[in-house]
């Protein structure tokens, strides 16, 4: 009799059936060549900055987290005092659990769905599933000066490029 194992997509992260990748896959799909770019254009796009993109993403690997999670994750970060309310404000981190008196001592986070529809949509644009938008809608998009007009070039040779 033959075995057969279905992951399903909400436990795949504890799978003991996952693929190891080693330094040379993630070489040889040029997975952080357009970083940077893509950064860029999500940072500029959602109205980010670089280290709060960096920490979400971050806390979206912890998928739940405290108030300690997150300090302990912003000492690599230049100081902001204000991040952690701003990112909860504009709607960048959800409450998972309330913090009340009796059961539980400190209140449980997780990065919102608007978030991780941004952290999917980087990975989709850094596996070259999607391209970076370049409607005039965009935000990024726009030749305004000339740092947008180096970065628009950026673009199309990402867009252009064969071996992405």
């Amino acid at each position: 009799m033959e075995r057969s194992f279905v992951l399903c997509a909400e436990n795949f992260r504890y799978s003991t059936y996952r693929m190891r990748l080693t330094g040379t896959d993630l070489q040889d799909m040029n997975l952080l060549k357009y970083y940077r770019l893509i950064r860029r254009w999500a940072c500029k796009t959602y109205d980010l900055k670089d280290a709060d993109l960096e920490l979400l993403i971050y806390l979206d690997c912890k998928m739940l987290f405290t108030r300690n999670d997150f300090i302990n994750g912003v000492y690599t970060y230049s100081w902001d005092k204000n991040r952690w309310e701003r990112l909860r404000r504009n709607g960048w981190i959800d409450v998972f659990k309330e913090r009340n008196r009796t059961t539980s001592k400190y209140a449980v986070y997780k990065t919102s769905n608007k978030c991780k529809l941004l952290i999917k949509r980087i990975y989709r644009i850094m596996l070259a599933e999607e391209d970076l938008p370049t409607s005039e809608r965009s935000t990024f998009y726009k030749n305004k000066t000339y740092t947008d007009k180096v970065y628009n070039k950026a673009i199309d040779d990402m867009i252009n490029d064969k071996e992405r």
